[in-house]
C-alpha cells in the first residue's frame, strides 16, 4: 500500500464543491457492486447539497488539486456521527479512506465529544473495526423494499488510536 499522506492536504468543504463531493459518493458507492436501482433509491443519502457543506463540519482530502474523497460529520440527537466518509475508487488502497478517518477524528475531539457514531454500509464495517470502532448496535433499513441491517459503531474519541 502506498501512503498519500505526505502529498495530501485537507480543506473545509466549500457549497461550490458540491457536486464534486456528490459525484465521489456515488462512484464509492458504485464500487461496491449494488445494483443500479439500489444506488437510485440511496440518491438522496449520496447527494451533498450545498445548504448542507455550510452547515456541517465538512472537508476534503486533496491531492496534486484534486479532491479524492471527503468526510462531513454532523450532530443528531445531542451525538456526534460521521454522516459521510467517501473515497475516490481510483484512490482507494492508497491510505486516504485512514487519513480521513483519522482528520474526522481530530474534528470531532475539536469539537469536544467523547464518542463518534458511525452508521456504516455493511462493506465499509471492517475497515471501521480496523480503525477502532466497535459494533454497539445494528439498526434495520430498507433497499429495495427488503430489510437491510446496517451497523452502527462507535469509535471512542478518548481512547480510539488516533
Amino acid at each position: 500500500m502506498r501512503s498519500v499522506r505526505h502529498q495530501m492536504h485537507f480543506k473545509r468543504a466549500q457549497p461550490e464543491d458540491a457536486a464534486t463531493l456528490t459525484a465521489i459518493a456515488f462512484a464509492a458507492k458504485r464500487h461496491w457492486g449494488y445494483p443500479e436501482p439500489w444506488i437510485e433509491e440511496w440518491r438522496e443519502l449520496l447527494t451533498i447539497r450545498p445548504k448542507f457543506l455550510a452547515r456541517h463540519e465538512s472537508f476534503a482530502a486533496v491531492i496534486h488539486g484534486r479532491i479524492v474523497g471527503f468526510h462531513a460529520l454532523g450532530v443528531r440527537r445531542g451525538q456526534l456521527y460521521l454522516l459521510h466518509l467517501w473515497v475516490r475508487p481510483e484512490a482507494m488502497g492508497q491510505g486516504v479512506g485512514r487519513n480521513l478517518f483519522l482528520h474526522a477524528v481530530g474534528q470531532a475531539r475539536g469539537l469536544g465529544f467523547k464518542t463518534l457514531l458511525i452508521e456504516s454500509d455493511p462493506n465499509a464495517e471492517g475497515f471501521y473495526l480496523r480503525m477502532g470502532a466497535k459494533r454497539v448496535r445494528l439498526t434495520l433499513g430498507k433497499v429495495a423494499g427488503k430489510p437491510r441491517r446496517l451497523p452502527v459503531l462507535a469509535y471512542e474519541l478518548d481512547l480510539g488510536i488516533a
